[in-house]
């Protein structure tokens, strides 16, 4: 007989993690070996018992699902994770599958589609719900999507912030020097990694280097 397929859960509401532990647990191949509430957890869980899948929830205080994601990945790179969410905007799609994702699961699922995402993760294969799919294959087949000017396509206020990302300044640093409430730095990193299908702010600044968007000796 195979050996079950070990599964992670990660989300912040109880009812939720219950729900899936008494489906997946009553299937043959797949066994729950632990449930985090939040993504600090799910890292340190995912580095304690090397689970094959993650159900990993997207928006949770403290740590959230995309920075789990990829801090799961890093803690145990053979841990396929796959997003179960009731988000389909690009703000959240494109950040988790850049920080290691292998699927991308919206929460309207049926229960027998999410366990065969589990059984495709668990052999290395994607799963996307096909809103997300549609979304992927237009960005993918969108003109000029290579050609993305950032002097053109973000404004000026979110170049303002991106170039003082760039410099390694954090949110309220950059709110005092723009003269700007930290909510509201907050809102224009949001755009900027969205635009810039990017997972965060430490991948923002690489970008800018890149593009010339800082350059040594400016600030």
């Amino acid at each position: 007989m195979a050996e079950r397929i070990t599964a992670l859960i990660v989300d912040d509401h109880d009812v939720v993690r219950q729900g899936l532990r008494a489906y997946l647990e009553a299937l043959p191949d797949i066994e729950v070996i632990a449930e985090a509430e939040d993504g600090e957890a799910a890292v340190r869980l995912a580095a304690q018992h090397i689970p094959d899948v993650a159900l990993m929830d997207l928006v949770m205080p403290g740590m959230d699902g995309v920075e789990a994601t990829r801090g799961v990945k890093n803690a145990s790179p053979r841990t396929q994770v796959v997003v179960l969410t009731s988000y389909h905007e690009d703000e959240h799609i494109f950040p988790a599958l850049r920080a290691g994702a292998i699927s991308y699961i919206l929460k309207d699922v049926r229960m027998d589609d999410l366990a065969r995402a589990v059984r495709r993760a668990a052999r290395g294969e994607a799963t996307l719900h096909p809103r997300i799919a549609a979304r992927v294959v237009q960005e993918l087949q969108a003109p000029g999507r290579e050609e993305f000017n950032p002097f053109t396509e973000l404004t000026d206020r979110e170049l303002e912030v991106l170039k003082l990302i760039a410099n390694g300044l954090a949110n309220r640093e950059i709110a005092e020097r723009l003269i700007i409430s930290e909510n509201t730095v907050k809102g224009h990193v949001s755009n900027i990694l969205s635009k810039l299908h990017l997972a965060d702010r430490t991948q923002a600044a690489v970008y800018a280097w890149r593009q010339g968007v800082v350059r040594r000796g400016t600030s």
